[in-house]
């Protein structure tokens, strides 16, 4: 199980250290991080950002933070530095910067999905360097972000405090010991954020069907997943997930009649293979890249 080989680190914040961070791409991804960051008393004049996309980088202007249309000017001035760039174009945007890469030394933190480290290091034409994969979520651009990290044996405790802290900033983090598991953070939380979401999009039609509003549909639809959650989250150590799901199941009651017929549609299992079929994917993009 995953659980069973990361440790978890908690929700809170943590800025211990001023160090220059840059980020290569300047998405939403990137954009929450910042806005983490800075939410959290990060120095915006430590934070750079290059796109290039300039209505992008308009937007981040309005925080404070340095940007630039050109890569090399950002990766300069780094001692972390995040490609958050889409996977098609890593070896493109790496290869730019390889010669100040190899200078500068800075922590190379990754959020191209199934890109492995022996991918990157093949891109640099360097196995040096120290670099953390990661896998976040989209939640993180609310802080509420799930975010999976696995580094090289280069990587220093210090810079791996540093990108904890970055991560923790939109959320919690976990830390991976083996580099596969990412491929299973990224099944779980990369892409669980749409399980869910199809969860809730099947409850309001379900309700709409049934002879609910619309409205009233998506308003309990929505709540009652917040409110399972924090349930599930404040009950940590007290009440097993198992335990709340019979809490709130009576025997012979209306739970219990709609969870046979999950049951009996062997729900679990399917989403066994729903995470299966997302970790192959992973796995097959990771070829891909590797062979490209």
């Amino acid at each position: 199980m995953i659980h069973e080989d990361c440790e978890l680190s908690g929700n809170a914040a943590e800025n211990s250290s001023a160090k220059r961070i840059a980020f290569i791409g300047a998405g939403n991804m990137a954009n929450s991080l910042i806005r983490g960051l800075l939410n959290n008393g990060y120095d915006a004049n430590n934070i750079w950002a290059s796109n290039t996309n300039l209505a992008l980088l308009e937007h981040l202007k309005k925080l404070k933070i340095h940007t630039s249309t050109d890569n090399r000017l950002v990766a300069t001035t780094a001692e972390v530095l995040v490609l958050a760039v889409k996977p098609q174009i890593l070896k493109e945007v790496v290869t730019e910067i390889t010669d100040l890469i190899l200078e500068k030394k800075p922590l190379l933190i990754s959020l191209a999905v199934g890109v492995n480290l022996k991918t990157i290091h093949s891109y640099l034409q360097d196995d040096n360097i120290a670099i953390i994969r990661c896998m976040p979520n989209t939640p993180a651009l609310l802080g509420c972000g799930a975010t999976g990290l696995f580094p090289n044996h280069h990587c220093s405790s210090v810079q791996k405090d540093a990108a904890e802290a970055l991560f923790r900033s939109v959320g919690i983090v976990v830390w991976c010991k083996l580099e596969k598991e990412i491929d299973i953070v990224a099944a779980l939380s990369g892409s669980g954020p749409a399980y869910f979401f199809l969860l809730i999009e099947a409850l309001q039609n379900a309700g709409t069907e049934l002879g609910l509003s619309k409205e009233t549909a998506s308003l309990l639809s929505q709540q009652t997943a917040l409110g399972a959650a924090r349930m599930a989250i404040e009950s940590e150590g007290k009440e097993s997930i198992e335990q709340l799901r019979q809490n709130v199941t009576s025997r012979g009651g209306t739970t219990q009649a709609a969870l046979n017929v999950l049951e009996q549609g062997h729900f679990a299992e399917l989403m066994k293979k729903a995470m299966l079929a997302a970790k192959q994917r992973a796995e097959e993009l990771a070829k891909q890249l590797e062979n490209q």
